[in-house]
């Protein structure tokens, strides 16, 4: 999500988050596990050779065969089932017929409808054998996911959120993204509250049990800018400097934060064990 899609910092003036019952829960459940279950079955075909294009693909049929489709598909004019960004894209890379290269690290971002609810995630892969630097850069933006989730209790506020993904990032000489962030959903794609990465005083939402979000850093090994492209979806880093992402769907429950969209087979983070 852009912040563009909501009010600049400080003028911030978002409904209150919807809170979701025992239904819903479940019903994110449903569409989460469907959505790590695509996520998954790209893990094999994602080699030195293969296209996003194809990996495209397969998301679309595996949600129609699932009696599910794509919340990206034509939102706002998006032609594709999954975004796929590449190296030094930060998110929204549009597939294509350009083969992957062995080395190049990879985030595939998926968001599935099922049944009127939105199970949304977001995974790096490895094309091959990737260099050091961006393997620890995958390894430094997962934990970051998982600090971030770790923060997520009733009582807090979405800025415990943001202070566990920035001090982190920070610690290791990483950036944040500040450009896009996380978002409410559930029946609609994008809703509040607006999840932030980084502290920001001036906007705070409490956390309540019953709220449905992602959570979504994007960290850079350079500098936090970004640019978007002339194709008006393809967001870059300016310097050129590789970029990471992981997201999951969350809720708010009593006791923290339950996970929509862990994966049934383990694959948390790259290289992913495909023998195992």
């Amino acid at each position: 999500m852009s912040q563009d899609e909501t009010t600049k910092l400080g003028q911030r003036r978002e409904v209150a988050p919807p809170l979701h019952g025992p239904e819903a829960f479940a019903a994110m459940r449903r569409a989460g596990r469907l959505t790590a279950e695509a996520l998954d079955l790209l893990v094999e075909h994602v080699r030195p050779g293969a296209t996003t294009q194809i990996l495209d693909r397969l998301v679309s049929d595996f949600a129609h065969d699932h009696g599910a489709y794509s919340a990206t598909l034509l939102y706002r004019g998006y032609p594709h089932s999954i975004c796929t960004s590449i190296n030094h894209v930060v998110c929204h890379g549009m597939p294509n017929d350009k083969p992957l290269r062995d080395g190049d690290i990879l985030n595939i971002d998926v968001t599935l409808i099922l049944d009127g609810w939105h199970g949304d995630s977001s995974r790096m892969y490895f094309v091959g054998e990737v260099p050091r630097r961006a393997a620890r850069l995958c390894d430094i933006t997962h934990e970051c996911l998982t600090r971030g989730i770790a923060a997520v209790m009733p009582g807090r506020t979405t800025n415990a959120i943001g202070a566990a993904i920035q001090s982190l990032a920070e610690a290791e000489r990483c950036s944040v993204v500040r450009d896009f962030c996380g978002h409410g959903l559930g029946r609609v794609f994008h809703d509040s509250p607006t999840i932030l990465h980084y502290v920001e005083p001036s906007y705070s939402v409490p956390l309540r049990p019953g709220m449905l979000f992602t959570i979504e850093p994007m960290i850079n090994l350079g500098r936090p800018q970004v640019k978007v492209l002339s194709d008006g979806w393809t967001a870059v880093t300016r310097d050129r400097s590789l970029s990471a992402q992981f997201e999951h769907t969350v809720g708010v429950t009593e006791n923290g934060a339950e996970v929509f969209t862990y994966s049934p087979k383990g694959y948390h983070k790259p290289p992913y064990d495909t023998a195992s």
